[in-house]
C-alpha cells in the first residue's frame, strides 16, 4: 500500500499535464469532466490509504533507498495526520471544482482547461506538502502550491486589482518561503541531513546544554514561511488583499486548506525536529505560539468586525480562527492537538461553504458590499440559510464539528485563554450573522459609508454576466459542505478516530477521549449568544460597525502597499526569535 503514496502527487499533477497539452483541442465541457475525474481519483487514493495508515507508512520515491543510513531519495510519509490533509486537500479541491462547473467566462481560444489544470497542480503541492517526510521537498511542494497560488489568485489578469493582489501575494509568500529555504540550509549545514526525523536526531545528537543561536536562527526562518502560509499576525497581510480579488473557488482552497496547512506544518516541523533536547524549549514554543496566536485572534477578530467588503470580512475571519489554532498548538498537549484538529476539519467546510455563497452574491448582484446589498438579496432563500448557519458553525454553536473542536480545546488551554476563543468566535460570527440579516433580510438601516472601508461594491461578477438564477452547484456544494462540518460534531466516534489518529504521530500514543462535555456545550451555547447579541446590535445600531478611532490606525495598516508588508513581515521574524530567545540564553 505504500507504494502508492506518490500518486497522490504523481495524478494530479499528471491530469494537469495532460489538460495543458489536450486542452486546445477540447471542449471546454470535456476538460472540466477530465479535471473532476482526475481529482476524484486522487481523493477516493487519499481516502483509501487514509483508512489504511495504521501503521504509519513511509516511501522512499523512486526505489532510492538509504544506504548505510543516508539518501538522496524522496521521503513521503503516510500517517493519520499527513493523509488527513491529503483527504481535506482533495475533498475541497474536488468541491471547489464541482462549484466551478460551467463557472467562469468561456477562457481565450486555445486555453480551454486551464483554470482546471491549476487547481489539479495546486492540489497535487497541497498533498505533497502534507505526506512530505524532509524538509527540502516540503519547501519544493511549498513553493509549488506558492506559485499555483500566485497564478490562481490573479486568473482574472485584465483586472489590475486582481494583478496587484496575486503581485502582494506573491511577493510576500516568496519572501516566507525564501526565509524557510535558508532556515533548512542552516539545519542542512548543522546535521548534514533532510529528512526531519533525522535532522532532529542530528540537532539532539550534537546539543551542548541545549540549543545555540544556529538553531534558533533556523527555527525562526522555517516557522517564518509556514506563518506566513498560515497568516498569522503580522504575516497575515497578503491573505484579505488576495481573497478580495481570487476567484471564489480559489478562496475556498485559499481558506478552506491552504492556511490551515500552514498551522499543519508548525505542528509537523516542531513535532519531528525541534521538540528533543537539541531543538527549542517547550515553554519558548508555548510562549511564542500562544502570544502570536493571541494576537492574531484578536486582530483577525476586530479587522472582520469593521469589514463591509464581504470576501474581506470572510477573510479576517481565518485570520482570527488561526490565531485559534495557534494557541491550542502552543500549549503542546495531546488534548490540544486534537482539539485543534477536529476544529482545523470543521472550519474548512464551514468557511469554503461561506465563500461559496458569497461567490453566488457577486455572479448574481455584482457586488459582495454589505451596504449596497442592503434587503437585495430577499429572494435568495436557500443561500441566506446557509449563510446562518455557517455563522452559527463559526461561532462554535452544538453540534458542529468547528464546536467540539473548539470545546475541548477549550478545556486544554483553560484559564484566561478561553476567553479569547469565546470572543473571537463571538465576533467572527456576530459579523457573518450582521451580513446575513443586512443583505438576506433587509434588517435594520442602511448604515452610513466610514472613512478607510474597502466596500466591494465596484467588484466584477465571474460570470459572462449577472445571474438570473444561481445554478444548482452553486448551491447544492456549500449545502455539502456545511452537512459535512455539522456531521464531524455528530458522527459517534469521530472525534476519537481523529484523536488517536493525531496523537499515534504527535503524542506517542497517548490515549484521549473526545467527547461533548456540559462545559464545552454552555461555552459553544454563549459563544453562539454573544454572536447574535453583537449582529443584533450592529443592526439595529449601525454605528456600532463604524470603526472608533483607536481602529483606525490598524486598519492603515492594510494599506496595500507590497513594501509595508515586507517590513512587517521582518517585524514577525524578530517578534519570533524574541519570544524563543530566552530558552538559547538560559542553555
Amino acid at each position: 500500500m505504500h507504494h502508492l503514496l506518490p500518486l497522490l502527487v504523481a495524478v494530479p499533477l499528471l491530469g494537469a499535464a495532460l489538460l495543458v497539452v489536450t486542452g486546445r483541442h477540447l471542449p471546454r465541457l470535456f476538460a472540466e469532466i477530465t479535471g473532476f475525474v482526475v481529482c476524484g481519483a486522487t481523493t477516493a487514493l487519499a481516502l483509501l490509504l487514509l483508512l489504511n495508515s495504521t501503521p504509519p507508512m513511509v516511501e522512499w520515491v523512486g526505489g532510492w533507498l538509504p544506504v548505510g543510513g543516508e539518501s538522496v531519495g524522496i521521503l513521503v510519509v503516510g500517517d493519520g495526520p499527513a493523509l488527513g490533509m491529503a483527504t481535506l486537500v482533495s475533498l475541497l479541491t474536488l468541491a471547489a471544482l464541482a462549484y466551478s462547473w460551467r463557472y467562469f467566462d468561456e477562457p481565450p481560444t486555445g486555453h480551454t482547461g486551464t483554470f482546471t489544470a491549476l487547481l489539479l497542480v495546486f492540489q497535487g503541492a497541497m498533498c505533497g506538502f502534507a505526506i512530505a517526510g524532509d524538509l527540502f521537498n516540503a519547501f519544493v511542494f511549498f513553493e509549488l502550491m506558492s506559485v499555483v497560488a500566485y497564478a490562481l489568485t490573479g486568473y482574472r489578469i485584465d483586472e489590475a486589482k486582481a494583478v496587484q493582489g496575486a503581485l502582494t501575494f506573491g511577493v510576500v509568500n516568496s519572501l516566507g518561503a525564501y526565509a524557510m529555504l535558508m532556515g533548512i540550509a542552516l539545519l542542512y549545514a548543522r546535521t548534514g541531513e533532510l529528512a526531519m526525523t533525522k535532522i532532529g536526531r542530528g540537532l539532539d545528537a550534537t546539543a551542548h546544554g541545549g540549543p545555540d543561536a544556529l538553531v534558533l536562527a533556523s527555527f525562526v526562518l522555517v516557522l517564518t514561511g509556514l506563518l506566513v502560509k498560515a497568516a498569522a499576525v503580522p504575516f497575515h497581510f497578503w491573505l484579505p488583499d488576495a481573497h478580495a480579488v481570487a476567484p471564489t473557488p480559489v478562496c475556498m482552497l485559499l481558506s478552506g486548506v491552504m492556511v490551515e496547512l500552514g498551522a499543519y506544518g508548525v505542528w509537523r516541523v516542531y513535532g519531528t525536529v525541534f521538540a528533543g533536547p537539541g531543538g527549542i524549549p517547550a515553554a519558548d514554543l508555548t510562549r511564542a505560539l500562544v502570544t502570536l496566536g493571541v494576537l492574531t485572534a484578536a486582530i483577525g477578530a476586530v479587522m472582520c468586525w469593521y469589514q463591509r467588503h464581504i470576501k474581506r470580512l470572510l477573510a479576517y475571519s481565518t485570520v482570527a480562527h488561526t490565531g485559534l489554532f495557534l494557541v491550542g498548538l502552543g500549549i503542546l498537549t495531546p488534548e490540544g492537538d486534537d482539539g485543534v484538529a477536529l476544529y482545523l476539519l470543521g472550519h474548512a467546510g464551514v468557511k469554503a461553504a461561506l465563500f461559496a455563497c458569497a461567490g453566488a452574491l457577486l455572479d448574481r448582484f455584482g457586488s459582495v458590499d454589505e451596504h449596497a446589498l442592503h434587503g437585495r438579496a430577499r429572494q435568495l432563500r436557500a443561500t441566506a440559510v446557509m449563510f446562518a448557519v455557517g455563522s452559527l458553525g463559526l461561532a462554535g454553536l452544538p453540534p458542529f464539528g468547528t464546536a467540539l473542536g473548539k470545546a475541548v480545546t477549550e478545556e486544554a488551554v483553560g484559564g484566561p485563554l478561553t476567553v479569547v476563543y469565546v470572543a473571537a468566535s463571538a465576533i467572527t460570527a456576530g459579523a457573518v450573522l450582521r451580513v446575513t440579516a443586512r443583505v438576506f433580510w433587509g434588517l435594520g438601516p442602511r448604515p452610513e459609508d466610514a472613512e478607510y472601508e474597502t466596500s466591494g461594491s465596484d467588484e466584477e461578477p465571474e460570470t459572462s454576466g449577472l445571474l438570473s438564477r444561481i445554478p444548482d452547484t452553486m448551491t447544492t456544494v456549500p449545502a455539502v459542505l456545511l452537512a459535512a462540518a455539522l456531521a464531524m460534531g455528530v458522527v459517534p466516534g469521530f472525534g476519537n478516530l481523529v484523536a488517536r489518529s493525531v496523537n499515534e504521530t504527535g503524542s506517542g500514543g497517548a490515549h484521549v477521549l473526545v467527547h461533548w462535555t456540559a462545559h464545552g456545550v454552555l461555552l459553544g451555547v454563549a459563544s453562539t449568544v454573544l454572536a447574535v447579541a453583537l449582529a443584533g446590535l450592529a443592526v439595529t445600531r449601525p454605528r456600532w460597525v463604524a470603526a472608533p478611532d483607536w481602529a483606525a490606525p490598524l486598519r492603515r495598516l492594510q494599506s496595500g502597499h507590497v513594501g509595508d508588508y515586507v517590513a512587517w513581515l521582518l517585524v514577525g521574524a524578530t517578534m519570533l526569535g524574541a519570544l524563543a530567545l530566552p530558552g538559547v540564553l538560559g542553555s
